[in-house]
């Protein structure tokens, strides 16, 4: 019981860091405007591993590779712990597992993303019905604009209604099966 606690403590703190690790890289490639308090707390709270992390991982075409390769090892290291807590041994196929460790990485970074959006997506429909003036409001349409922008070129609004957002979201849970399925068929390589 005690390592499903400890399973448990940790696999919520490095996620939440890891969250605000994929948030501030996401902030920073959809230049979601930096003067919002939401920004300025994603930095003050990643800085202390981002800037030594930028020495080491240079950042390539405009791209912060820095922050999103220690989110990637952030989600390894949840990975790792998760399975190697409850007692899975991997000590004869180390090399197989470390492969699919880092490939749960790459998925559980993809899950996020599509959760982060979807997340996005719907506060922004909420928050458009009840309050469109709201402080948040230009930073949800910074993030969200490029997601919605593929089915808004496409479908026109029905009487001055938007449906792009409801087309984000069903593409958004069929994406979520997909790596759902994806996750399982990797995750039993370690088993």
């Amino acid at each position: 019981m005690s390592n499903q606690i400890l399973v448990f403590l940790l696999d919520t703190t490095l996620g939440l860091f890891s969250l605000a690790l994929l948030l501030r890289f996401y902030f920073q490639l959809l230049r979601v405007p930096y003067h919002n308090p939401v920004s300025q707390f994603l930095i003050a709270v990643t800085d202390f591993i981002v800037k030594p992390a930028r020495r080491i991982i240079p950042g390539w075409a405009g791209i912060d590779l820095s922050t999103l390769m220690l989110a990637w090892l952030l989600e390894c290291i949840v990975v790792s712990i998760v399975y190697v807590m409850p007692g899975n041994d991997f000590g004869s196929n180390i090399i197989a597992a470390s492969g699919a460790i880092g490939l749960l990485g790459i998925v559980e970074i993809i899950k996020t993303t599509l959760y982060i959006v979807l997340l996005m997506i719907i506060v922004q429909a909420v928050l458009s019905w009840v309050n469109p003036n709201s402080p948040l409001a230009p930073l949800l349409d910074s993030f969200t604009r490029p997601f919605l922008a593929v089915f808004r070129r496409n479908i026109p609004p029905i009487a001055n209604v938007d449906l792009s957002p409801l087309f984000v979201l069903i593409l958004i849970q069929v994406l979520l099966m997909v790596v759902a399925g994806i996750h399982t068929e990797i995750a039993a390589m370690l088993r």
